[in-house]
């Protein structure tokens, strides 16, 4: 069992940067996947990235490629979602996912253990 608490969302300006953490307890992050996804009014939620158990491997959504980047600190038990050059349209809440399994996965219901997600507003 793993329980995950999401922080670091606010308020910030078209441009800005924030840095989204996942902090997890019970076993050691380091043998789940990770993922963000995020949810905007009125829309479904949607995968970010993607960070693999084992060999690190990365995936992205075409919408923030280049711009977030996730990454783990083992020893913290804590992944992270860098988050640069902010649109408005990343306006949404931002949940942490993480699975037991090898995976990388855009679909939802392939990462069973969810965090209560933070809120992330950008301003234009």
């Amino acid at each position: 069992q793993v329980q995950l608490v999401e922080s670091g969302g606010g308020l910030v300006q078209s441009g800005g940067s924030l840095r989204l953490s996942c902090a997890a307890s019970g076993r050691a992050f380091s043998s789940y996947s990770t993922a963000w996804f995020r949810q905007a009014p009125g829309k479904e939620r949607e995968f970010v990235t993607a960070l693999a158990r084992g060999d690190g491997n990365t995936r992205y959504a075409d919408s923030v490629k280049g711009r977030f980047t996730i990454s783990r600190d083992n020893a913290r038990n804590t992944v992270y979602l860098q988050m640069n050059s902010l649109k408005p349209e990343d306006t949404a809440v931002y949940y942490c996912a993480a699975d037991s399994t090898y995976t990388l996965s855009v679909v939802r219901t392939s990462w069973y253990y969810w965090g209560q997600g933070t809120q992330v507003t950008v301003s234009s």
